[in-house]
């Protein structure tokens, strides 16, 4: 029955103080004794906190005169969409042959490759390193890439 009178509220905060905003929250909402259920951080979601709450009322009373507080928005977040922003896509499901691509572990990390071939049983790719002086095809995971930022030419 008290799942029933909850609800999902986004905060609008200054971008990079949202850590710093769920941490006073959580100590105000202790202190206060409000019916705050949980406080959520997205990642890759600059500027906003979500707050589960019982109501508006609670989130208006635990974010007045708290600092980095830009405003609340207007209305409900579905779960649905909650969902969509915590539940990571898989990194080889946006690859392509032909993709340049950033390796960020293992011995070749900090370095741009081309994909080659993307063999999503084993969840592996084969990279073309692009800055060897000579051809060098590798085979890692697919964990181990991520796509280069779009604009970045390489012949």
């Amino acid at each position: 029955m008290a799942a029933r009178h909850r609800a999902i509220y986004a905060v609008r905060v200054t971008a990079r103080q949202e850590i710093n905003v769920a941490l006073l929250m959580e100590a105000k909402a202790k202190v206060s004794g409000l019916k705050v259920f949980s406080i959520l951080v997205p990642p890759g979601v600059k500027g906003y906190v979500m707050i589960e709450a019982q109501g508006i009322h609670v989130v208006q009373e635990l974010i007045r005169d708290m600092k980095h507080i830009k405003g609340q928005v207007s209305g409900l977040v579905k779960y649905e969409e909650v969902e969509r922003i915590l539940k990571p896509a898989p990194v080889i499901e946006g690859l392509s042959e032909g993709a340049i691509v950033e390796v960020i572990a293992g011995p070749f990390r900090g370095m741009k490759a081309q994909v080659v071939r993307v063999d999503k049983q084993r969840n592996e790719v084969v990279l073309n390193i692009l800055e060897a002086s000579y051809p060098l095809q590798v085979t890692v995971p697919a964990d181990y890439v991520r796509p280069a930022k779009q604009g970045v030419t390489y012949a």
